[in-house]
């Protein structure tokens, strides 16, 4: 699923408009109904309703949407604050709700006073949608520290007022802090970084059915995963292959009392389906793995590279000079990509002249410390992401930015977010699962981007699986591996 700047979603309200045809009144009407029929699965019928609408078109969908519930039964005021000037749309649709229900409207255009309602209530925010240019200010800024002050839950529709689409916003900034928001048709990149939690609350996608063929037409650098996209990814298989079609992975993982490391990686490349994995781990580890992982192959020495299809190094393995040497040496001579994690990382991180020996294609999987010290701070996550696109593109690898929504950022630009995990996932060895599932899906001959992107897929979607069995608080890293089966059987339906 695409991810579109203001600018780009208003041409695509144009292009629907002029190539469906639609009336832009119609295109709102049909706004409006979609968002009433999502409000209804989650509000029941009773609930008394408060509807800030303000001067654009924002505002006109929040009009429309009081009209269509005050017509199904609920109990609803709205208040539509402006200075005089009103969008085309939003006056219709004043001028309808005047006419049908006139007693449940209300302007204000000088000064904010609040109205009374009770702590029940639901409180929603159409003062202002995407593409604003500057900060709220005036009555409006009035409203929204109201509401940020009411112990009510909020709904903003489409995104919440004052916040842009892509920017880091604070509590000291004026904008309406969400409890849910129903976004139209697309996310937007502010609903995925974590300094706008409290703005956003849980969102969720209303499909206006803007047209196809535009939103096909139009180019974006962020791609929001979904099921669809993955699907187009993942391979078949033959009924006649053998485990050479699937490719050999070497991992290696594990110092000295660190034997989870090696197991977690490997128990998930060959959930994922690599053919066969070998690991290379302390001596110590071996009992071990050859106990808890049976099926993959223990290495006493990291020789014969070539006979290999892909590589993960990284996890439990310690910084220590002696590992140093060798990941330097592995570098230097490996024939393919590889996937470096955990302390391969930290490693290159501390001896920087590494970074060029990575090989081209290579899969970087950090969390946002490891990016730190590979990279710099940043000042904030969306100054984070566009360093690691910046990075993936200038050392030709891909780069897994691990945390909630994952992204992925490929050497020709593109980011990709991850829709699927929970935060069950914010446990020990969930990046060992990761690496050894890249590690295994580039062994079956999936390209480093394609292994990322389905790989952190399957990840989230395997830890949402195993929330039927376990909550939140107790998932565990085996335990997703436990469900990659089923998060391979709910893609191919």
């Amino acid at each position: 699923m695409k991810i579109f700047t203001s600018t780009q979603i208003h041409e695509l309200d144009k292009y629907t408009i002029e190539n469906e045809p639609v009336s832009s009144i119609g295109l709102m009407e049909r706004a409006a109904e979609r968002l009433m029929q999502q409000f209804r699965k989650n509000w029941s019928l009773n609930t008394e309703i408060v509807i800030f609408a303000g001067p654009g078109n924002n505002g006109g969908d929040g009009l429309a949407l009081g009209r269509m519930m005050l017509q199904v039964g609920y109990e609803v005021q709205v208040i539509l604050l402006h200075t005089g000037k009103l969008s085309a749309e939003c006056r219709q649709n004043k001028e309808r709700l005047l006419e049908y229900f006139p007693e449940n409207i209300s302007e204000q255009t000088s000064r904010f006073l609040p109205p009374e309602t009770n702590r029940e209530a639901v409180i929603i925010d159409a003062l202002f949608g995407s593409g604003l240019s500057k900060p709220i200010e005036g009555i409006y800024r009035d409203a929204v520290g109201w509401i940020n002050k009411q112990p009510n839950n909020v709904v903003a529709i489409d995104i919440s007022s004052g916040l842009p689409d892509e920017a880091c916003m604070s509590v000291a900034d004026c904008v309406v802090e969400a409890d849910f928001t129903y976004s139209l048709q697309f996310p937007k990149l502010s609903f995925l970084l974590p300094e706008n939690e409290n703005f956003v609350g849980k969102w969720n996608l209303i499909d206006i059915q803007l047209h196809p063929r535009g939103i096909a037409r139009t180019e974006t650098e962020m791609i929001y995963l979904d099921k669809t996209d993955i699907q187009q990814i993942l391979k078949s298989r033959s009924r006649f292959s053998n485990k050479g079609n699937f490719g050999h992975t070497l991992i290696w993982a594990g110092k000295k009392g660190m034997a989870g490391a090696a197991v977690l990686a490997s128990k998930a490349a060959l959930r994922s389906g690599a053919g066969l994995v070998s690991v290379h781990s302390d001596e110590m580890n071996r009992i071990i793995l050859q106990t808890t992982a049976p099926e993959a192959i223990c290495k006493t020495e990291l020789d014969n590279i070539e006979a290999y299809n892909a590589y993960a190094f990284g996890p439990g393995l310690g910084t220590d000079s002696h590992t140093t040497e060798i990941l330097t040496e592995l570098l230097k001579s490996l024939p393919g990509p590889c996937v470096l994690d955990a302390d391969a990382l930290n490693i290159i991180a501390l001896q920087p002249q590494l970074v060029d020996y990575i090989p081209v294609d290579s899969v970087l999987t950090p969390h946002s410390k490891e990016f730190e010290r590979l990279f710099g701070k940043s000042v904030n996550s969306l100054e984070r992401i566009r360093t690691a696109r910046e990075k993936s593109q200038e050392l030709s690898v891909v780069i897994v930015l691990k945390g909630a929504n994952t992204l992925i950022a490929t050497p020709d630009g593109k980011l990709y977010f991850n829709s699927t995990g929970n935060s069950g996932m914010a446990s020990g060895g969930m990046g060992d699962v990761l690496t050894g599932i890249i590690a295994g899906l580039m062994a079956q001959g999936y390209s480093s981007a394609e292994s990322s992107i389905l790989g952190v897929y399957l990840h989230g979607l395997s830890a949402d699986q195993a929330l039927l069995f376990q909550s939140e608080e107790s998932l565990l890293a085996s335990d997703v591996i436990a469900q990659l089966g089923s998060a391979f059987k709910l893609l191919r339906t």
